[in-house]
């Protein structure tokens, strides 16, 4: 049985209503296992032919609408909520809540809050559904709860690349309910607050400091070994969502203004494969998703930093001022 409510009927109604005849089935990793069951019950529902998404799916920022283009006349993307991004085919949102317990990793931060009384809560998609539970859960045991919203975001939740739901306030600490590090890490470094991890698939709970340290010092060696770099790459993502040409020129003019080299490089999918064939440059840039600097950074042979990470490299930012790279998406082609 899944973990994830895939909520089939809803994605059979769509196929039907716009009596689609050729189906785009897109999924993050950690449900492609679903792909194949899911195509063979909607084929068996509906007059249509399914065709599924091999590709990385990273988010709603990452949809296969450019590739299905006349291929299909529907996409289903799951795990995720749309972004206001422009989709080149109809595309249905399925957001894959889960059926995880959150109690158990919800009592254990409990012991973790117990001196801070004014909380905000946040999480994804998979738990959004969930977030007036949580609430009144936590305010049973004590606690004032916030729940933040902002113009791209749903409200309480964070994205991989964009945090503006947390930010500006009022409160001492923040819990946030979901699995990995990225999201609370996020949170501590745009908030400078404590944050506590509430993992309902461990069933534990745990804070974010010291892995916000530890990678704090990971990205100070990378900016340190970036400052000795004079020729650079940007990378630009031909992913609508990552899409941001216009930062990609300041950047540039930026080095060459320095008195650097600086070359800009589309790519789809930014892997360290794809870059060895640039292993003239010393250093690259990611304009993409500002997941790629952070969470793979050890993979790659070459610094590869942010854009804010750029302006400590020039001196244009103060190391204490540090912070992750955003995709604000009302004005994606800035930061």
């Amino acid at each position: 049985m899944s973990l994830y409510d895939m909520n089939i009927e809803k994605a059979i109604k769509a196929i039907k209503k716009q009596n689609a005849k050729n189906v785009g089935l897109q999924f993050p990793e950690g449900l492609k296992t679903q792909g194949t069951n899911i195509a063979r019950i909607l084929e068996k529902e509906t007059d249509a032919n399914i065709i599924i998404s091999g590709d990385p799916c990273f988010g709603a920022c990452d949809v296969s609408d450019s590739k299905m283009e006349g291929l299909v006349d529907l996409i289903i993307h799951y795990a995720h909520t749309p972004l206001p991004i422009k989709y080149n085919v109809p595309v249905l949102f399925i957001e894959s809540y889960s059926k995880v317990n959150i109690y158990k990793s919800l009592d254990e931060a409990l012991e973790l809050i117990k001196d801070y009384s004014k909380i905000v809560v946040a999480t994804t998609t998979q738990h959004l559904n969930l977030l007036n539970e949580i609430k009144d859960y936590l305010e049973d045991n004590g606690k004032e709860i916030v729940l933040g919203s902002s113009k791209s975001t749903l409200k309480g939740q964070v994205l991989g690349c964009n945090f503006s739901s947390i930010k500006n306030l009022d409160a001492e600490a923040y819990l946030f309910l979901g699995s990995g590090n990225f999201h609370p890490l996020g949170i501590h470094l745009f908030t400078k607050s404590p944050v506590i991890v509430a993992d309902p698939y461990s069933g534990e709970a745990r804070d974010i400091g010291d892995f916000a340290d530890r990678i704090l010092r990971i990205r100070f060696a990378r900016i340190t070994k970036a400052k000795e770099a004079k020729k650079w790459g940007i990378l630009i993502s031909s992913k609508e969502g990552q899409y941001r040409f216009e930062l990609a020129k300041e950047i540039k003019k930026t080095l060459t203004d320095e008195g650097m080299e600086a070359y800009l490089i589309m790519i789809d999918n930014i892997t360290p494969d794809a870059l060895l064939h640039y292993m003239d440059l010393d250093a690259f840039v990611v304009t993409a998703c500002p997941r790629i600097a952070i969470d793979d950074s050890q993979m790659y042979k070459k610094p590869l930093i942010t854009p804010q990470e750029l302006e400590i490299v020039l001196n244009k930012r103060e190391w204490e001022n540090y912070q992750l790279d955003e995709i604000l998406f009302h004005e994606k082609n800035k930061y």
